[in-house]
């Protein structure tokens, strides 16, 4: 399990013994990057927006700028602050930094990075001492729940937390909790004005206890910055180079925090995708990656497509998934490239029952670590955490090692445990229960049980702590069912004896094992083998996913999954919950198109390559596509190999254009007054320099103008008859004589 990425360019390990030394100078750094990603290592001055897709060498590309511009004198490493989302992928970016000989800058995560400044500037900007920095809020929550006199349970108070951290990163007050939820379409654990309620004693706790949390010392950070501009022109002159990683994460209190950290500068790069936005439940938007060029006009954009994780038949697989897609995100989709020689093809499994999946899995996974596969190279990835309970037990069944990541341990769950102690107290005295006077059997009586620790005959409604608490105890009912149907007769004493069983069963080593995971904390990570299980309608999407923004969250969340892989893929999902019950489901809509013998769901969007978004290679929209692009792209004038920055054109920026000015005259005004009517900017009809390849090329039919890089199937259905009205002489919508 790494999050490093594999190919020849990308060895195995992140250690030292790696490379024999660093880099001997500023162009040796740039040995052995692909030319997107010395695009994004020698564009220093001004902003930069790099579009990574999965697997394409982003943390390479960004290091190697870092080192570059040091090496090269044209940065100081002490001006530099590199910032990302999580302590292991600081660590990574330092790791790395080492190893190309940079020293001295400073790769920390936004919170990190605002508590030092906090920390050192208190003093000036309050005085006296900081407050204490809380760990945890749930206790704070809890008082004040206790002081307005709201009951909630745990799973409630895991909830309402979430909200209050989910209004502060959106800078929502606690007066504008309950219309900005509203607005957001939040499914609230409690009512809103509860939660309101909550949060502003929450607040007034924090106050009178002279403590701070997590999300204040953002907000605190933000606060000094705006009042002091003393202060904001200390930090100002210190940092003057920055790079986001992950910013299609950046909540908008991280974007503030940025934009004061910056001031009116404009030396800034970061990288994100926006098909791996899987965390707007927190506050994360794609927004303002999406929105990069319109705050910074001049940007330079570089599309980083070459994937080095993947094979073809993965990467075909992730970009089949994501051409199905809509809505904003998905009309910036990149289309990958996989850089590997051709491997398996994914496998697709029906299996009839989940346990019957679980062990399909296990049994798969045995037999590839007899061939030599290593355990620690495997993953299983599932929807939920309450889906782990099936797989734990079946490893272990099949005595594969496995360690759970993410997530506690099924049988460790605080609501796992507390089940179980209520059901050992009913098996020792169910006599004197009169919770179990109606039970007639097994199942019932483990209903009537757990009824009492939350279990309720349907879920409730929402996703979060709650959710999940119900999904474990269900899980535990459902074994009750299963059990009782392969033991007839079997007592509640029996079934407690199989739970304890079952959990002390796994308690295996987990060192060098498999690596159980929800598919949202494998993002980020990657292994040779994925298992991608529950692939159901109902599971992907989760039933709670109601509006098109949460499908097509959903999608992007099992195009994580899918990209994880480098080699072997392993899709599978089953008919019904249990053995014997009603093979009613059905694979995920996802799928459908995608997996052998399945066809494109009516009415959804036929793939369309890049979505819109620019290339760094050119193909033909109607072709094959290619499952390996290795042949740098050159200019048509001189025949040197071009930087990504040039290849819409294909030619040197300085070699001779042969371009028609009265032509690109007229598309620059078509383009404003389509922009003008589509409420959008200029550059997402079409960039300055699609229209030059355009002027250049003046384009008489539409398989020349779907050749030009910028074009795509979408916008060449869309502004193709124009574009070729426009280049043939002739106004937009006009007939051409000899039609």
């Amino acid at each position: 399990m790494t999050a490093a990425t594999h190919s020849t360019l990308f060895p195995r390990g992140t250690g030292s013994s790696q490379y024999s030394a660093p880099p001997s100078g500023p162009d040796a750094v740039l040995e052995g990057l692909d030319p997107e990603q010395r695009e994004v290592a020698t564009t220093l001055r001004g902003p930069v927006c790099v579009l990574a897709g999965a697997g394409t060498g982003k943390t390479r590309a960004i290091t190697h700028r870092i080192a570059y511009g040091v090496r090269a004198g044209i940065l100081q490493p002490s001006t530099v602050l590199a910032v990302t989302f999580t302590n292991r992928a600081a660590g990574e970016m330092r790791g790395r930094l080492r190893q190309l000989g940079t020293a001295g800058v400073q790769a920390r995560t936004f919170h990190s990075a605002a508590l030092r400044q906090l920390q050192y500037f208190w003093p000036k900007a309050v005085g006296g001492s900081m407050p204490r920095l809380i760990d945890r809020k749930i206790q704070l929550v809890a008082d004040a729940a206790a002081a307005c006199r709201i009951r909630l349970d745990r799973g409630e108070l895991r909830d309402v937390t979430a909200e209050i951290e989910w209004s502060k990163v959106t800078q929502t007050v606690p007066a504008d909790y309950a219309p900005a939820a509203a607005k957001a379409g939040r499914d609230t654990p409690r009512d809103p004005a509860e939660i309101a309620q909550l949060y502003s004693v929450y607040e007034d706790l924090k106050r009178d206890r002279s403590v701070i949390d997590f999300e204040d010392v953002l907000l605190l950070t933000v606060a000094i910055l705006q009042d002091r501009h003393d202060i904001a022109d200390q930090v100002r002159s210190q940092y003057q180079h920055f790079v986001v990683d992950e910013y299609q994460d950046v909540s908008p209190l991280q974007q503030r925090l940025l934009e004061l950290w910056l001031g009116e500068r404009d030396n800034l790069c970061v990288v994100g995708d926006a098909s791996q936005t899987i965390y707007s439940f927190t506050g994360a938007t794609p927004d303002h990656l999406l929105d990069f060029r319109i705050r910074h006009p001049g940007a330079t954009v570089v599309k980083l497509v070459r994937d080095y994780r993947s094979t073809p038949q993965v990467v075909h697989l992730a970009n089949g998934l994501l051409a199905q897609a809509r809505g904003r995100a998905a009309d910036h989709r990149l289309e990958l490239i996989s850089q590997r020689e051709p491997g398996p093809e994914p496998g697709y499994t029906e299996y009839t029952d989940e346990p019957a999946e679980a062990e399909g899995a296990a049994r798969r996974i045995r037999e590839l670590m007899d061939t030599g596969v290593p355990a620690g190279e495997i993953a299983i990835l599932f929807r939920t955490n309450s889906q782990s309970e099936t797989y734990e037990q079946a490893l272990a069944d099949a005595g594969v090692p496995y360690q759970l990541r993410g997530a506690e341990r099924f049988f460790d769950r605080p609501e796992v445990r507390k089940a179980g102690v209520a059901l050992r107290g009913a098996a020792r005295f169910g006599g004197n229960d009169s919770l179990l006077d109606d039970a007639v059997d097994l199942p019932s009586q483990v209903r009537a049980v757990l009824s009492g620790e939350g279990w309720t005959p349907q879920p409730p409604a929402g996703s979060g702590a709650v959710r999940e608490r119900w999904d474990s105890l269900a899980a535990l009912v459902n074994l009750a069912h299963d059990f009782a149907a392969a033991k007839p007769g079997a007592t509640l004493g029996d079934l407690v004896a199989e739970l304890d069983e079952r959990a002390n069963a796994q308690h295996a080593p987990t060192v060098q094992g498999v690596t159980l995971a929800s598919l949202h904390s494998a993002k980020g990570l990657e292994w040779d083998v994925v298992f991608l299980v529950g692939v159901a309608e109902g599971m992907m999407p989760i039933t709670y996913a109601k509006t098109d923004e949460q499908i097509e969250e959903e999608r992007r969340l099992l195009y994580v999954g899918v990209t994880r892989a480098r080699e072997h893929l392993h899709v599978s999902w089953s008919l019904s919950r249990s053995p014997g019950g009603r093979p009613n489901r059905r694979p995920s809509r996802f799928l459908a198109g995608l997996r052998p013998g399945s066809t494109a769901t009516a009415g959804r969007a036929a793939a369309s390559g890049t979505g819109g978004v620019e290339r760094g290679f050119t193909s033909r929209p109607d072709a094959v596509p290619r499952r390996t692009q290795r042949t740098p792209a050159r200019c048509r004038v001189c025949g040197r190999t071009l930087a990504a920055g040039e290849m819409k054109l294909m030619r040197c920026e300085d070699c001779p254009s042969d371009m028609d000015e009265g032509l690109y005259e007229r598309l620059r005004e078509w383009r404003a007054d389509q922009a003008q009517r589509s409420g959008q900017p200029a550059f997402c009809v079409f960039t300055d320099k699609t229209l030059m390849a355009i002027a250049e090329a003046a384009p008489d039919e539409e398989g020349e103008l779907a050749r030009i890089p910028g074009v795509g199937v979408r916008k060449l259905n869309r502004y193709g008859a124009d574009v070729l009205a426009l280049c043939a002489g002739r106004e937009p919508g006009e007939q051409d004589e000899g039609d």
